[in-house]
């Protein structure tokens, strides 16, 4: 207020989307319109961009978030917290065809990540009974088979909005966006489907100082300021 220094709100989610617009984010930014898949440990949505302020969700989690799912089915494994980056890790060492689990059947571009995790775990109940040290003795290939799985689900839903829309600029953004696995699923279907592949660089994937300057710059330029009388909110829709 002494320095008559404006206030900008900032949506969190919009700035994980928003991120992509950071100079060195990208070669080239995404083109409007674009589909952006925005997966954390707190949201899983597929978001139709339509300008850098006019964003629609067209399908989102209807239970667990997919970084969510990766944490919970590694507190079954017994593996620290966050799970997602050690999940990754431990995949890259195991074969992601060793073990089948349960994939959700929804019909719209929602998603849901309560079923796998439900998989997983009678699945390692009953081979824990049978043999105590199952999971060590298993766990790269159990990774490796959870993350494929959990990949599939994402992609599926997103490729599907793609085709519907005829949308060829697609971007992922968020925490789980830095998966090695979704970032080579979405470099295939660069060449496979024609996308317009983008993918953020690391240090833009997990909440970021950046990300939030980039909202205030574009938020600055239009003038868009806020007073006091605002308040910060838990939970926000875009």
């Amino acid at each position: 207020m002494s320095l008559n220094v404006p206030l900008i709100e900032v949506n969190h989610l919009q700035a994980h989307i928003l991120a992509h617009f950071i100079e060195d984010a990208n070669p080239v930014p995404p083109a409007f319109p674009f589909l952006c898949l925005t997966v954390s440990g707190g949201h899983t949505m597929i978001v139709l961009v339509k300008d850098y302020f006019d964003m629609e969700i067209i399908g989102k989690t209807i239970d667990d978030a997919a970084g969510e799912a990766f944490d919970k089915i590694g507190k079954i494994f017994d593996l620290d917290y966050p799970a997602g980056p050690i999940i990754d890790r431990l995949a890259k060492e195991g074969n992601p065809d060793a073990f089948q689990f349960n994939k959700p059947k929804l019909e719209n571009y929602d998603y849901s990540f309560s079923g796998i995790k439900t998989s997983v775990l009678y699945f390692i109940q009953k081979e824990v009974r049978k043999n105590p040290d199952f999971i060590k003795e298993n766990l790269n290939d159990l990774c490796a088979s959870v993350q494929k799985t959990i990949i599939e689900i994402l992609m599926k839903k997103l490729e599907k909005a793609a085709k519907d829309l005829n949308i060829k600029e697609v971007a992922i953004a968020g925490g789980v966006s830095a998966n090695s696995a979704l970032r080579k699923a979405m470099e295939d279907n660069k060449e496979k489907l024609g996308w317009n592949m983008y993918i953020p660089k690391f240090e833009y994937t997990t909440d970021n100082a950046a990300m939030i300057a980039m909202v205030a710059q574009l938020k600055f330029e239009r003038g868009e300021f806020t007073d006091l009388r605002t308040t910060a909110t838990a939970k926000y829709d875009l």
